[in-house]
């Protein structure tokens, strides 16, 4: 995986660009749009985010992290590709990156408020994903959240997205049910399960009807939170 993911450390942006570019959007929308579900669920959650140190697992060269800066207190981000890492330093150098092994997070027991991956989970094989969450549960703190954002699979769009993606060929997308079943296996608490990005525009009254709909199974992706007991 390392190696598959270091081929795309230059060109990460604009292979994501050309499987969803049907869509008439810009990577950009998609990842404000789940930075600030990010920062809606750390506020309703725990409390004021700046004081928060968060964990992006998976980071990849960082534009998640882009889209967040100045929002929490402090963010750090593995990722399994040496190659990633190192543009995410330098796209984003207020942040702390490092790699790891895919398996074992290089962190400490219960050191973070929050710890997300987003479309992380499709990656790895479906025997590995509990072990995966495990980790994320390790290290984030008693009464933190471990949050997973994934590619819905009910979606034919995303579908569509998905099989245009260099770097998604052969993975195993994962359904809603899944990513309940992975947290709740690992003794964490749902907190929500939302399916997300119904409408790709900036219209405030699109984003209303969207908080309408979380419920529907037709979310281009959703969202999976659990709380550390």
């Amino acid at each position: 995986m390392s190696a598959d993911f270091d081929r795309h450390r230059h060109t990460y942006r604009d292979d994501v660009q050309r499987s969803i570019g049907f869509s008439g959007q810009d990577v950009g929308f998609f990842t404000d749009v789940k930075a600030e579900l990010l920062v809606d669920l750390a506020s309703r959650g725990l409390g004021d985010p700046g004081r928060l140190d968060v964990l992006d697992v998976g980071c990849g060269v960082g534009l998640t992290d882009a889209a967040l800066e100045g929002r929490f207190g402090s963010i750090h981000g593995v990722d399994v590709s040496d190659g990633a890492t190192a543009e995410a330093a330098i796209a984003n150098p207020w942040a702390s990156y490092e790699s790891f092994d895919g398996r074992t997070l290089p962190l400490a027991d219960d050191r973070f408020d929050l710890v997300f991956a987003i479309c992380v989970l499709h990656h790895i094989d479906p025997p590995d994903r509990s072990a995966f969450v495990a980790e994320m549960r390790r290290v984030v703190r008693p009464g933190g959240l471990v949050v997973v954002i994934e590619h819905n699979p009910l979606n034919p769009l995303t579908r569509v997205a998905v099989s245009r993606c260099d770097f998604d060929a052969g993975v195993v997308l994962l359904r809603r049910s899944e990513a309940r079943a992975l947290l709740t296996g690992n003794d964490l608490r749902l907190v929500e399960t939302p399916y997300v990005l119904f409408f790709p525009w900036h219209v405030e009254l699109l984003r209303s009807i969207e908080r309408r709909l979380t419920w529907l199974p037709m979310g281009a992706q959703y969202l999976a939170a659990g709380r550390k007991a």
